[in-house]
């Protein structure tokens, strides 16, 4: 039975939950996600889950902080004047905004918390820090 390698194109439904078992994303009722393996399309420990999968096979995985989204980093949270937002923005808690780096690079910030005086805006990926458990089923593999 053919078994997913490095360079195949494969199709799987996933379940992604946090600890708390809390489903953080899933692909049910949707199209199967499609992956090319070794191509960094998604996090290192997923890939590396579906590598040796055969077609029909499910799992479920424990993929580590550092596998996964890397770690959280209290210095990627700051406090913004909230005088300094463009007044055409209305930041809400959740909210989305892109910032440019000093070096002009863009970089997405998530709005944590917003008073009259600041706004605290975190660039940490929103599962940085946590241990993420997906089951896997693979669907199909082309070579």
């Amino acid at each position: 039975m053919t078994q997913a390698k490095n360079g195949d194109n494969v199709t799987l439904h996933y379940t992604g939950k946090l600890n708390d078992g809390t489903i953080f994303d899933s692909s049910e009722g949707k199209d199967p996600l499609p992956v090319t393996l070794g191509e960094g399309e998604v996090i290192e420990g997923f890939e590396t889950a579906i590598l040796g999968m055969s077609v029909g096979d499910s799992k479920t995985v424990t993929i580590p902080a550092d596998k996964a989204y890397g770690a959280y980093y209290d210095e990627k949270v700051i406090d913004f004047p909230a005088d300094q937002i463009p007044e055409d923005i209305e930041p809400e808690v959740g909210m989305h905004l892109q910032l440019q780096s000093q070096d002009g690079q863009p970089f997405t910030v998530r709005v944590t918390e917003v008073t009259e005086e600041h706004i605290k805006l975190d660039a940490n990926p929103p599962l940085a820090g946590q241990d993420l458990t997906f089951d896997i089923e693979l669907i199909t593999i082309n070579a």
